[in-house]
């Protein structure tokens, strides 16, 4: 056939429509329809080179490959078709619309494809004005492009006329790397060169496993790409034994959140695939074949366990950033020891539903997942956790397998939680126990320092809920607290009034009375930010609290409220007075104590809107751990060991270790 030296035509669609096909495309598209044309050809090696002018502006942009040309013969078929590629029907081939060669307008006014096809030297024109129209004409030997003449064969496109701007190239080698990295882990023989750099696979993590079935041994490969590959979504490849696909299908687990995956399937087996039944080629492998099935279950098996680890590891770092964004609950007002196993009961149930159904996280904003968080951990601390369960079960959309999973990982995570809750309890039960001794056989020698005060430290739980470790001071606030107090104690000396029974004065002489001071930030009972300033006057055991010591929390309460720098509205102050018992003979403090009853706060003396006054004596607030906590008490049982035989100093080393 006579070839024509010059041949001109049309795409079958308007300039205005072939560019409507683009709008939403980035700057560096082109760049990739161009290396996948040359992939469709058959390449095996593409190279982008960018040049730029002295002002650092797109000058020309070559992109070079060794496939198998152009025929300039078929130009009609090839630039005249647009949406309609006679590629599509190939699945090795990525550029099957048949439209991808025009997307340089995006960027550049001209575009030349200069080609040698079956020892055929030619070139293309395309002009940006005028998309729809190309021009092509056969080259002289010494016309074509020296690349080419030593490749023998390939296509080298060449963008000029620049209108548009394209990344720095370490930002877009990042760019080629995640569009063509999975195509390249899949085809390891071929490569992509962007100025002279070869573009490297992502970070993955790939999986290879072997499964035989019947009298078929298939290569599996599964790849899990840690960014979403820009234009591939998660496809299974089966590959023939020459390693040309046959075979392409959405895989099992693609649209997971953040789950990415290709899948190469190799094996003889495929050499004579076919995906529907061939009446020509009765013995031909297909789909329905019982061996393919086989296989098919054994790969989803292996994808599952792909994604079960994916899953539990992201969780984790879900969670994490759930933590460090500060969505889970601060638990005010409960010591930390409860703190730290009621925020990991609600970290490992919030894990567990991630696993369970990533999608009721994946979907939602901060606020939403915020929400979400403090809900369940109010449910899962309730008596309702048998309600959170039929809530999930109604809310998500999993299959009997996966909710049995689910209620298996809250049953779990409730029961740690209650396991940790026990340990709690038991700690503290064990620690009210041995207090309650030292204070009823060894008062008389126990020490405030270094006795009384790190057993304080470790344990102030035991003055309520509300009430953190106090036994860290504030360096300022401390000192200023501890001089005015030693002003208004120094008034007054020891004496028989503050003694119930002679014989424990000599023992009280020996004592010192302790004193703990902290200053933190808070929230007052209308939820406004405020400092808690808490001091706690603790009076050496052998001595008991009256009216004497009462008047000395009062006078120094006076003398806060007139000092300058502690007028602040934002300073709130808490002053507790602590001793082993009260005097069976004082009247004053009882009477105090029962005008304020029914405030229903524990040793509430006198109370103001920035001041409260509290007197508590050791016995009290150990019957009322017990009290609070007596039917967990009773159903658990716990041993409640003899300590008749115990030395105050091994007493004293058992509570203040810390838990």
């Amino acid at each position: 056939m006579t070839k024509k030296l010059v041949f001109k035509g049309s795409a079958a669609i308007g300039n205005s429509g072939i560019k409507r096909h683009f709008k939403n495309a980035e700057p560096w598209q082109p760049l990739f329809e161009l290396v996948w044309n040359g992939f469709d050809a058959a390449a095996s090696f593409v190279s982008v080179d960018v040049a730029e002018n002295e002002m650092h502006g797109l000058e020309r942009v070559v992109v070079l490959d060794d496939g198998d040309g152009i025929e300039f013969d078929a130009l009609t078929d090839t630039f005249g078709s647009f949406n309609d590629s006679a590629k599509r029907t190939n699945l090795s081939l990525k550029g099957e619309h048949g439209r991808g060669r025009l997307a340089f307008h995006m960027i550049c006014r001209n575009a030349s494809w200069f080609t040698r096809c079956n020892g055929v030297d030619a070139v293309i024109y395309v002009a940006e004005p005028t998309i729809k129209d190309f021009e092509g004409r056969l080259l002289e030997g010494a016309e074509q492009n020296a690349d080419l003449l030593r490749q023998g064969k390939g296509t080298l496109v060449e963008l000029t006329d620049f209108t548009g701007a394209l990344p720095e190239l370490d930002a877009l080698r990042e760019k080629f790397s995640v569009e063509f990295g999975w195509y390249l882990a899949v085809h390891p023989e071929k490569q992509v060169v962007l100025n002279g750099v070869t573009i490297q696979i992502p970070e993955h993590e790939a999986f290879q496993k072997e499964i035989a079935t019947d009298d078929a041994i298939f290569q599996a490969q599964v790849i899990r790409w840690e960014q979403r590959p820009t234009s591939e979504k998660s496809y299974l490849y089966l590959l023939n034994s020459s390693g040309a696909p046959v075979y392409k299908v959405l895989s099992s687990l693609n649209q997971k959140p953040n789950f990415f995956t290709s899948v190469c399937v190799t094996s003889a087996w495929a050499d004579t695939f076919s995906s529907e039944q061939d009446l020509l080629n009765p013995g031909a492998h297909t789909l329905a074949s019982p061996t393919w099935k086989k296989f098919k279950s054994e790969l989803d098996r292996l994808s599952q366990s792909i994604y079960d680890k994916f899953l539990r590891m992201r969780a984790e770092e879900v969670v994490q950033g759930y933590e460090d964004e500060g969505y889970f609950p601060s638990y005010v007002g409960l010591d930390d020891a409860e703190k730290a196993w009621r925020h990991q009961h609600t970290r490992g149930l919030v894990r567990n539903l991630y696993i369970a159904e990533p999608r009721v996280f994946s979907n939602a904003n901060k606020k939403q997942a915020k929400l979400i968080i403090r809900l369940l951990d109010r449910l899962a601390v309730s008596n309702e956790n048998d309600a959170l369960f039929e809530v999930l079960e109604g809310a998500l959309d999993l299959d009997a397998k996966s909710m049995q999973v689910l209620a298996k990982q809250l049953h779990r995570t409730t029961l740690e939680s209650i396991v940790a809750s026990i340990e709690v309890l038991q700690r503290r039960a064990t620690a009210v126990q041995q207090l309650r001794h030292v204070m009823n056989e060894h008062y008389r020698e126990v020490r405030e320092t270094p006795d009384l005060q790190k057993v304080i430290e470790n344990n102030t739980w035991l003055f309520g809920a509300r009430y953190e470790t106090i036994g860290a001071e504030e360096d300022t606030f401390a000192k200023v607290a501890r001089r005015m107090r030693d002003e208004v104690m120094a008034r007054t000396s020891l004496s028989m009034d503050d003694v119930d029974d002679e014989e424990d004065l000599p023992g009280a002489r020996r004592q010192a009375d302790l004193f703990l001071a902290r200053k933190f930030p808070s929230t007052d009972s209308l939820g406004n930010k405020v400092y808690r300033c808490i001091v706690v006057e603790i009076k050496r055991p052998a001595i008991s609290l009256n009216k004497k010591h009462l008047r000395q929390l009062e006078d120094y309460a006076d003398i806060i409220k007139r000092q300058p720098e502690f007028k602040s509205e934002k300073m709130h102050f808490e002053l507790i007075l602590l001793g082993r018992q009260i005097s069976s003979a004082d009247t004053i403090i009882p009477s105090r104590l029962n005008n304020l009853i029914a405030r229903s706060d524990p040793g509430l003396v006198a109370d103001d809107p920035r001041m409260k006054l509290y007197v508590m004596n050791w016995y009290t607030l150990l019957d009322g751990f017990e009290l609070t906590h007596g039917f967990m008490l009773e159903n658990l049982k716990l041993k409640r060991d003899d300590y008749t035989a115990a030395s105050k100093d091994d007493l004293v080393a058992e509570l203040q270790a810390e838990h």
